[in-house]
This record gives C-alpha cells, sequence and structure tokens, in this order.
C-alpha cells in the first residue's frame, strides 16, 4: 500500500483553493463537482505533480463532529498537518509578504525548524524543515 491521497478539512473549497495555490502554490490536480456544495478538489506540490494528493475536504460544513475537531485543533494552537519545506525561513518570509498570518515564527527544535501559519480556513498548518 502506499499514500495517494490525504485530506485537510476545509471551511469554504473555493477560498482553500485560492489560498493553497496563490498563496501556498500548490497546483489544482483534480476538481470534480460531487454536488451543489461539494467537489472533489486536490491539490498537489509543484514539486511532485504526481505525488501526494490533498483534498480540500468540505467535511466541516457536512459532518458536525469533524467541525468539532478542526476547530478544537485550531483553538489549541494545534497544526492539523505539517509541509515539509527545504527553508522554513525562507518561506516564513515569502509567507508573510503574502499576508499569510504565523501563530509560531520559525523556531528550531532539536533537528528540525518549524513554523505554524493559519491556511484562512479553520486549520493551523506547521511547515518543517529537516536540519
Amino acid at each position: 500500500m502506499k499514500v495517494k491521497v490525504t485530506s485537510i478539512p476545509v471551511q469554504d473549497q473555493e477560498k482553500a483553493l485560492l489560498f493553497y495555490t496563490e498563496k501556498l502554490g500548490f497546483l489544482r490536480k483534480t476538481d470534480v463537482q460531487l454536488s451543489e456544495h461539494s467537489r472533489w478538489l486536490t491539490i498537489v506540490s509543484k514539486e511532485e505533480q504526481d505525488g501526494v494528493e490533498i483534498l480540500l475536504e468540505p467535511a466541516p460544513n457536512h459532518f458536525e463532529p469533524a467541525k468539532v475537531y478542526q476547530k478544537a485543533l485550531f483553538d489549541a494552537g494545534i497544526p492539523y498537518t505539517q509541509l515539509n519545506s527545504d527553508n522554513v525561513q525562507q518561506d516564513y518570509e515569502r509567507l508573510i509578504n503574502l499576508g499569510v498570518e504565523f501563530s509560531v515564527k520559525p523556531t528550531e527544535m532539536g533537528t528540525v525548524k518549524i513554523a505554524v501559519f493559519n491556511d484562512t480556513c479553520g486549520n493551523n498548518i506547521q511547515i518543517v524543515e529537516m536540519l
């Protein structure tokens, strides 16, 4: 087995698509309308276009436990997931210049450097660089 798709819960798929493509630089991979209010909407890294897809999952809008879980993680400051970075400081500065809000500035923690930002769709996302 291998991971092909993983998901991030989002409150607004269109807003999430814009944030993840325009701010973070991901590419839209699949976009299929499933119902009036949800799509099978995946994005991929520009660097690994055949790699793992991230499903921008609208579950918080349709399944109350998902909404509660997402809010609890966000309120506690816990990242929903992490994204690898070759240079956290460089990505932090680029994203700050694009208006992205960080709750944790670049911080070294042993063998990694991390930073945490708000994806504007209900999640804290951590970027991590292996040192």
